[in-house]
């Protein structure tokens, strides 16, 4: 991994998170409660993680302390982060939702300086509130329109929550790995705990155990498992790492422009004016944030 650049590592989970934007639609199309859906895609993750760990020759034998900490890592991260934001969809429209998971770059900032003693510059802080600003504008149609919508304001909390479990999950498995604990094993586990969570609570709910088993949602659920979970979390966190987690969530600021081009080319999405002054605002933004010193 180590072989693999700082641009790679922020470029690639970038991309696979942009194009699970759109393979998400095939699981919530299908008749498989949100719940569910979840809980298979990161089970599915978990397992292919733990064959990784042991390809790779890493020890699945974690601390009994360790396993506190990834336990609440996939309940926050993995379960209620995920869930949040699916619901959260209900109620907002999905650009809204985008712009309240870009702000994530802050609460990275935030929790990296009080945490870990990472701290970033001004043009960091400048240069990541244009790209917010440019997810915003890109999204204004939609976002004006939230006011009309009813249950705005739960969706508004289920939003924000989303973002705080995404930002606490970070600062979970960051102080894991602080520890000289192996990352893949650590994810691995994480995101088992946060399937049987959620198969937990959907039993719970009454909500049951379904699945389709049509070509749509297997497809679906396998990149999401695969690339959307095993090879973008993997990747996102060694960028982490490296550089902060502020800088590794400029990613969340990208995606939806990504995302745009992609149902552009796809699906026939016509960009505005404004939406283009947007992406071009956001674009400028993330470079002259991942600039070097």
């Amino acid at each position: 991994m180590r072989a693999v650049s700082d641009r790679s590592l922020f470029w690639l989970p970038t991309l696979i998170w942009a194009s699970t934007w759109h393979l998400i639609l095939f699981q919530l199309d299908a008749p498989v409660p949100v719940l569910n859906s979840v809980a298979w895609r990161f089970a599915l993750a978990a397992l292919l993680l733990l064959a990784l760990a042991r390809w790779r020759g890493e020890s699945l034998r974690l601390p009994r302390s360790a396993h506190w900490l990834m336990a609440a890592t996939g309940i926050v991260q993995y379960s209620g982060n995920y869930w949040a934001v699916y619901e959260a969809e209900r109620y907002l429209p999905s650009g809204l939702v985008a712009v309240l998971f870009s702000l994530m770059v802050f609460g990275n900032a935030i929790s990296g300086r009080y945490f870990f003693g990472q701290s970033v510059g001004r043009r960091f802080m400048l240069a990541a509130s244009g790209g917010v600003a440019g997810v915003a504008m890109i999204f204004w149609p939609e976002i004006a329109s939230t006011g009309a919508r009813p249950g705005a304001a739960l969706g508004l909390g289920l939003g924000l929550l989303a973002m705080l479990s995404a930002c606490t999950g970070n600062v979970l498995t960051l102080t894991l790995t602080n520890r000289q604990l192996p990352l893949v094993p650590i994810l691995a586990w994480s995101m088992a705990y946060g399937a049987v969570f959620l198969i937990l609570l959907s039993l719970a709910s009454g909500a049951g155990l379904h699945f389709d088993w049509r070509l749509p949602y297997v497809g679906s659920l396998l990149y999401l498992s695969l690339f959307g979970s095993v090879t973008a979390f993997v990747l996102y966190f060694k960028l982490a790492q490296r550089q902060g987690p502020a800088r590794a969530a400029l990613t969340g600021v990208v995606v939806p422009v990504i995302a745009l081009l992609i149902s552009a080319l796809l699906e026939g999405w016509q960009p505005t004016l404004l939406a283009l002054a947007g992406m071009t605002l956001c674009l400028a933004s993330i470079f002259i944030a991942t600039r070097p010193r």
